[in-house]
């Protein structure tokens, strides 16, 4: 809630731009969200938007300044990602605070721009890496927490997904993991060593890639579209002891006490009960009103996108050495 002129709280008033899966899913959260309001949702397909209005109850319009016109406090961002960086700084600059879906924007000067606009603007910045609120992912957290991390594997693979076009496994999954690395060390990501390939689709659908942090941590990211069912697991190896972590079925589970004889003790450790989109848009809520920092700073949504394009380079052609021109052939001279 915000505070009216006479003191009182009030709902935020909440809009959502782009009402596919993932702009669904936000809408679905903020109708039933305790102090917040959905005031409305915009997407240029006319036919999606009034589906997603009917089934939420909601009122649809075509564009966002239709949203501005309503007097929304705050927007979620749920449109495709190249279209990120002109709407964030639409909403910004109408002093709306913004939640940007991940990636925050398609460049890392698109990604600068929106951050830089909205601290100008003094609105509050949200990028939605909501695997952070992953419960699973919190257990993992505070399992190694204050522990002296040595490295990292995260592996995020499944089916190729249909609805997939202007992207490959990089930014539409590992950019999750990269940012987990990050939130799980503490510290940024210096090194980069990535193997991408475009094995089925036009865009790389196979990535390994490898990672150093600046505080020395090693890390791995296995990601695919290109195994049948969904995985997403995660491995961190400490010096006292080893956490796995299902953030599927999101059970984690550590093993320590290692003994000379091979032998150690494990536990499965409690995990909460919570859906990670609802944790984050109150979270999301709390910033708006001035409770707490951004949980998934700008900054942060500026390093995934960082690292990510990096690991793309890997795709780019290599400039090839002209080829030495044949020598020409030496002629006798004729007296």
């Amino acid at each position: 809630m915000v505070q009216d002129p006479g003191g009182a709280s009030v709902p935020v008033r909440v809009g959502v731009v782009g009402v596919g899966i993932m702009g669904y899913n936000h809408a679905r959260v903020l109708n039933d969200l305790p102090g917040a309001e959905l005031i409305g949702i915009a997407d240029p397909d006319a036919g999606q938007r009034e589906k997603v209005a009917a089934l939420l109850g909601c009122r649809a319009f075509a564009s966002l300044d239709d949203l501005v016109a309503e007097g929304a406090d705050a927007l979620v961002i749920a449109a495709p990602t190249h279209l990120h960086h002109d709407v964030a700084l639409a909403a910004i600059n109408a002093g709306m605070h913004v939640l940007v879906e991940k990636p925050i924007a398609p460049t890392v000067a698109e990604a600068e721009a929106i951050v830089a606009a909205a601290k100008a603007k003094g609105v509050a910045l949200v990028v939605g890496h909501v695997e952070r609120f992953n419960p699973a992912v919190e257990a993992v957290k505070n399992a190694i927490r204050d522990e002296e991390i040595l490295s990292i594997a995260i592996t995020r693979v499944g089916p190729f997904p249909p609805r997939m076009s202007n992207v490959g496994v990089v930014i539409d999954l590992a950019v999750h993991d990269i940012d987990l690395i990050c939130h799980f060390t503490g510290s940024h990501i210096t090194e980069v060593q990535p193997q991408v390939k475009a094995a089925v689709a036009e865009r790389e659908d196979i990535a390994l890639l490898q990672f150093r942090t600046a505080n020395g941590v090693l890390a791995h990211i296995n990601t695919n579209w290109l195994t049948p069912f969904k995985a997403r697991t995660v491995h961190v190896a400490t010096r006292k002891k080893y956490v796995i972590g299902d953030l599927l079925t999101r059970q984690v589970t550590e093993y320590f006490d290692y003994k000379p004889d091979g032998s150690y003790s494990m536990r499965h450790l409690p995990v909460a009960y919570a859906e990670p989109l609802r944790l984050e848009l109150l979270r999301f809520l709390d910033a708006v009103r001035g409770g707490s920092a951004p949980a998934v700073t700008g900054e942060d949504g500026v390093a995934a996108i960082a690292t990510a394009m990096r690991c793309l380079e890997a795709l780019e052609p290599t400039p090839t050495e002209p080829m030495p021109a044949e020598p020409t052939p030496l002629r006798a001279s004729v007296a």
